[in-house]
């Protein structure tokens, strides 16, 4: 499959999961900026459409290596990429993460809610996960409560060993 082709994850009553591609550079770029991703996610160095196409090749190494990555969350009614969801396998951490981030426009709307318990499923049904974990800053108590309303017990503070700040490590058992 080319980046220029994209694959539907799956959908849910109002959202559809799918991977990313070079088309989806603009899109990328602005939610890596978004000022919100920056406060709580921070700066990933994409300010060019170059680098967003160069994000979309790491996240689309994810989907060749481990099958998952953070994938376009785009409500089915028009399709325009409102955010990304999906799953993290990263170095530091045991087992992989689940993490999620909206544009202003997709936010309040319960989009950030179905599409974790989307991802979830997908983590047990299709990868066969039997651990997920997730990682926020702190302050982003939108996101706290989105993994509480999906079943994540309380986080612990932990120090982010790539950045030494502290974060909040969340875990969640799939049955």
């Amino acid at each position: 499959m080319t980046p220029e082709s994209p694959a539907a994850i799956t959908t849910t009553r109002r959202l559809r999961l799918r991977e990313l591609t070079y088309d989806d550079a603009a899109f990328v770029m602005e939610l890596l900026n978004d000022p919100d991703w920056l406060r709580f996610i921070g700066d990933r160095n994409v300010h060019s459409l170059e680098d967003a196409r160069g994000y979309v090749d790491r996240v689309r190494a994810s989907y060749e290596k481990h099958g998952f990555g953070l994938w376009a969350v785009e409500p089915l009614a028009d399709g325009t990429p409102l955010g990304f969801a999906g799953l993290l396998q990263r170095t530091t951490l045991e087992h992989p993460d689940m993490g999620f981030a909206f544009l202003p426009a997709g936010r309040g709307k319960g989009y950030a809610l179905e599409a974790a318990q989307a991802v979830l499923e997908l983590a047990r049904d299709r990868f066969g996960l039997k651990r997920v974990l997730a990682v926020t800053d702190a302050d982003n108590s939108a996101s706290q409560r989105v993994l509480e309303r999906v079943g994540y017990g309380p986080g612990r503070l932990i120090r982010w060993e790539e950045t030494g700040e502290e974060l909040l490590l969340f875990e969640r058992e799939l049955p």
